[in-house]
């Protein structure tokens, strides 16, 4: 059984900086992908970021795309979602989630309990 757990959130000044952290147990095979997804009360769901664990490949949404950063550490199977010069907007609970295969719209099978970004002066 595969589980995740995030870590890094906490309260920032916008402009600021923060890593947030997904440690992964479990997998069966090395093909998989993370991605985050952020969500707040009376705000959809929102894809993030994700990437493909075996080659590092990357993909992000249109409103993160240049500021947020994703890596990964397949040794200790965490993946990094370094987040730069952020705004209010960006106030949410993140969440990672994760598919075997390669980053896709759907079948995310296993999702952790998220971590809380505030971004506030």
């Amino acid at each position: 059984q595969v589980h995740l757990v995030e870590s890094g959130g906490g309260l920032v000044h916008p402009g600021g900086s923060l890593r947030l952290s997904c440690a992964a147990s479990g997998f069966t095979s090395d093909i998989y992908a993370i991605a985050w997804f952020r969500q707040s009360p009376g705000k959809e769901r929102e894809v993030v970021s994700c990437i493909n664990n075996i080659d590092g490949t990357t993909y992000y949404a249109r409103s993160v795309k240049g500021r947020f950063t994703d890596s990964r550490n397949d040794v200790k199977k965490t993946m990094y979602l370094q987040m730069n010069s952020l705004n209010p907007e960006d106030k949410d609970l993140y969440i990672c989630a994760t598919r075997y295969g390669y980053c896709g719209p759907v079948n995310y099978h296993y999702w952790g309990q998220g971590t809380q970004v505030t971004v506030s002066s």
